[in-house]
């Protein structure tokens, strides 16, 4: 009896190990972020051109690859902080294209607040009710595939409809995902901080992009 007592509570993370993943997920999201955004000045400072989407989904899909590959050691982090590198680099001309338009620094700062407002919202809401959030998986594989659907089409045809329509579905499954990714740490479902963190700057840079979108409407330019 003991044993199988024994064996059911391995198979579950102690609340230190959980408190540890955590803290290094929200220690490498910091840092990831950080240099994401110095690499997005950098990128806005020599006016970088806009990447292919071709390449960028290739690009970034394939980073995503590596990381799912190596997450289990120090390489995973190289491959961490190359891909949300090159997020940031992406992000660099994006930003140049707002910031010219009429209100355009109203319109990224309007997108950077409520990323950040929402993301510590979901976030605390989690940590604090520890409530488990896993029903959402069927709801997020759907979503990715219907999404990954929609953007692969949306570069093919410039349908305005269309990227609305996308930018406003990833607002909601980027929230969704960061609502069933810290449920997961928070109850012990997740125990790869690199894993995790990884799955959270997506969800933020996906919404802080597809709000960017949404306030653009605003503007005729």
């Amino acid at each position: 009896m003991n044993n199988e007592f024994q064996a059911v509570s391995q198979s579950y993370p102690s609340t230190e190990v959980k408190n540890k993943v955590l803290r290094n997920t929200y220690a490498l999201l910091a840092m990831t972020l950080l240099f994401s955004g110095v690499v997005a000045f950098i990128s806005m400072s020599v006016n970088m051109p806009f990447i292919n989407p071709i390449v960028y989904l290739i690009a970034a899909f394939g980073l995503l690859f590596a990381i799912e590959k190596t997450k289990n050691s120090s390489i995973g982090l190289v491959f961490t902080f190359l891909f949300t590198g090159f997020l940031g680099l992406a992000i660099g001309p994006v930003l140049n294209a707002y910031l010219s338009i009429p209100n355009g620094s109203e319109i990224v700062s309007s997108a950077f607040f409520t990323t950040a407002a929402a993301f510590l919202g979901l976030s605390m809401y989690t940590i604090t009710t520890k409530k488990d959030f896993s029903f959402l998986s069927g709801f997020i594989v759907a979503g990715s595939i219907v999404l990954l659907v929609g953007i692969i089409a949306g570069i093919f045809l410039e349908i305005p409809m269309l990227q609305t329509a996308i930018s406003i579905g990833m607002v909601l499954f980027s929230s969704a995902l960061i609502l069933w990714q810290t449920s997961a740490i928070v109850n012990g479902g997740e125990t790869n901080y690199i894993s995790a963190t990884v799955t959270l700057f997506v969800s933020i840079f996906n919404m802080f992009t597809s709000l960017l979108h949404l306030f653009g409407l605003s503007s005729d330019d």
